[in-house]
């Protein structure tokens, strides 16, 4: 008899889930099925399991092809099964090809296709959805997005548009999803939409797609103009829509948990705050050569806005903005200034001038510091006046950290609004006009 066990969160059963068991059924005589648990998903990186593991373990039994069923709780737990069940084949679908190649020591190990375009009707419960989310450009970050959107249930990816088709065929091909020729054909397969185009490009795209009644994810900064964010946000209001700026620092664990800390007053009255970001570009990458929209602080300023706006609000009196600029004219380096009534706030970025990186936050008693990359905030300590009382906080940063901001996303779009005050409208509409001075500064006003 041919052993074959396979593994898998199985949460808002779909027809992938039970394509891919049916083909692992067919690879021998006794097919194992090993559940994860909550607890153990969330070590491994993946969030937002909705159904409890009672529920998961019954779909998995009605579908009719698990001879046995177990738990998966631990990891290196797939090791010891195969040898405690005397597996022959170990199978996953092929969305890990060559992650369990180490298996192979132990038995057969066999990839198997994975389903496109997968349906989530196939029983489920309680009228969940899984949302088909659609994206459009196809640079860095969407390939950064990807796996990301896989750690995260409840939500998957159909496909993606790019005006320029041969970039979008070899992303759909790299990723195994559809390319859209067509924009009208993808907002009909699509129920969101991730919006990772260029900046200018922004605005027309997340206002087609609220205008086909789509919810919308945008990579920062979402628009360049004040009155165009206000614009988006006050008709995706009107429509029911959920738009979303994707600033990913603002929805981690431990950027939260820094912040709670600063606002508690455990260092008194915050007056000065200092976020830098920098990183050294290549001179022939977009953001170096688009001369009216590239540069470091249309590219990183968002990060750098981000701790001054939550901490100190988007009542500012005064701003500066101090530029060094490469050849072609574009800022490689920036420094904001900005003053408020109770304390002052620095926001640097470069990518052709390497600075220290590091973001300081100041108060009456004493100062939090993060060191680079803050952006992705692990850990953080907090210093007083005596150098030897010395707080130290960690928490952990999964990935790339995209999997935070989309599981906020899906959350708020199945009506959990528990996350909106982690990047408010007003603090993206608030960014949105900097950047438009800034380009105004700059003379480059859009």
């Amino acid at each position: 008899m041919t052993k074959v066990i396979t593994y898998g969160t199985f949460d808002l059963f779909h027809e992938g889930h039970y394509r891919l068991l049916q083909r692992a059924k067919a690879l021998g005589d006794y097919l194992i099925v090993g559940v994860t648990t909550e607890k153990y998903d969330m070590e491994r990186g993946k969030l937002n399991v909705i159904d409890p593991l009672m529920t998961r373990i019954e779909n998995v039994r009605k579908s009719g092809f698990a001879d046995e069923i177990i738990i998966e709780e631990a990891s290196g737990q797939k090791v010891s099964d195969v040898q405690k069940y005397h597996i022959d084949i170990f199978t996953v679908g092929s969305d890990w090809v060559g992650q369990f190649d180490y298996m192979q020591n132990y038995c057969k190990v066999v990839y198997i296709e994975r389903t496109k375009n997968i349906s989530s009707t196939m029983l489920r419960e309680q009228n969940k959805q899984i949302q088909k989310i659609g994206i459009i450009g196809t640079g860095r970050i969407a390939n950064r997005f990807v796996p990301e959107v896989k750690l995260v249930s409840g939500i998957s990816v159909q496909g993606v548009y790019n005006p320029h088709t041969e970039s979008a065929k070899k992303f759909s091909q790299n990723w195994e999803i559809d390319f859209y020729e067509e924009i009208e054909d993808f907002f009909k397969d699509v129920d969101v939409v991730y919006v990772a185009s260029p900046h200018e490009t922004h605005y027309d795209y997340v206002k087609a797609a609220l205008k086909h009644g789509k919810h919308v994810l945008c990579e920062k900064p979402m628009v360049l103009k004040k009155a165009q964010s206000e614009e988006l946000f006050a008709y995706a209001k009107e429509c029911g829509l959920i738009l979303f700026e994707g600033i990913k620092t603002a929805y981690c664990p431990g950027f939260e948990k820094l912040l709670g800390i600063a606002c508690t007053g455990t260092i008194g009255r915050i007056k000065y705050i200092d976020a830098c970001f920098t990183k050294l570009e290549s001179p022939n990458n977009r953001e170096l050569t688009d001369k009216r929209y590239g540069g470091s602080f249309t590219e990183l300023g968002s990060y750098c806005l981000l701790p001054i706006i939550k901490l100190f609000g988007i009542d500012y009196q005064d701003i500066r903005f101090e530029s060094i600029h490469d050849d072609n004219e574009l800022d490689i380096f920036t420094k904001v200034s900005l003053t408020y009534q109770e304390g002052i706030a620095v926001a640097t970025c470069g990518l052709g001038v390497k600075a220290e990186g590091r973001l300081l936050i100041a108060g009456t008693k004493g100062y939090i510091v993060v060191e680079a990359p803050w952006w992705k905030t692990t850990c953080f300590e907090v210093h007083y006046e005596d150098p030897t009382q010395v707080d130290k906080y960690s928490e952990r940063f999964l990935g790339t950290g995209l999997r935070y901001e989309i599981k906020d996303f899906l959350n708020m779009i199945n009506g959990n609004d528990k996350s909106d005050f982690k990047l408010t409208r007003g603090e993206t509409v608030a960014i949105a006009e900097i950047v438009e001075k800034f380009l105004a500064y700059e003379g480059r006003a859009v």
